[in-house]
């Protein structure tokens, strides 16, 4: 006999001395009560238990999914935020690198407006140098026309006496009177 028809029976022995409600032995009575607890037990409690587990483990699935999600994001912009600082520090050195020749090329351009104002103002201070000279020259010019003059004049009344006047005044009433006609 196997063990468990061997229970039963026993069981059955130990039930006819006391007989619970229908008249079925106390010992059964007691293992169906038992059996219906644990029905019942598995069916208000077991159950929703069963459905709150299952619940969480879905929760946790669809989280753990998200997570998933958000480290291929995260993974994707850390990727773009290092090739956007690539092209940033491409960029920044395209503009120090702009920036220097740019700086080069605008103090070449100074040094040659400099030159070029440089020529201008000593063209400019030659040319009122040229003009001072000349000035200068006439002033020389006219002052030596005068002095000449004057040296003419003194010359020509020491060396000129009373008959050489008379002659030359009669000479020019001659003149005048010719060119009157």
């Amino acid at each position: 006999m196997s063990g468990g028809l061997r229970t039963v029976l026993l069981l059955m022995e130990g039930a006819e001395s006391g007989a619970g409600p229908f008249g079925i032995p106390m010992t059964i009575w007691q293992l169906i009560n038992l059996v219906g607890f644990f029905a019942v037990l598995l069916y208000f409690v077991a159950r929703p238990i069963t459905n709150v587990f299952r619940q969480r483990q879905l929760d946790i699935a669809k989280r753990l999914a998200e997570a998933e999600r958000q480290r291929a994001e995260a993974a994707r912009l850390e990727v773009e935020i290092h090739e956007r600082l690539a092209k940033l520090d491409k960029e920044l050195e395209e503009i120090r690198v702009g920036g220097v020749a740019d700086g080069e090329s605008a103090r070449a351009e100074q040094l040659e407006q400099a030159g070029r104002q440089a020529e201008a103002v000593a063209n400019s201070a030659r040319e009122q140098i040229a003009r001072h000279l000349e000035s200068a020259k006439e002033d020389l010019r006219a002052l030596a026309a005068e002095l000449t003059t004057k040296s003419a004049a003194e010359l020509l009344s020491a060396e000129i006496n009373d008959e050489d006047r008379r002659r030359l005044f009669e000479d020019s009433v001659s003149r005048l009177q010719s060119g009157a006609r």
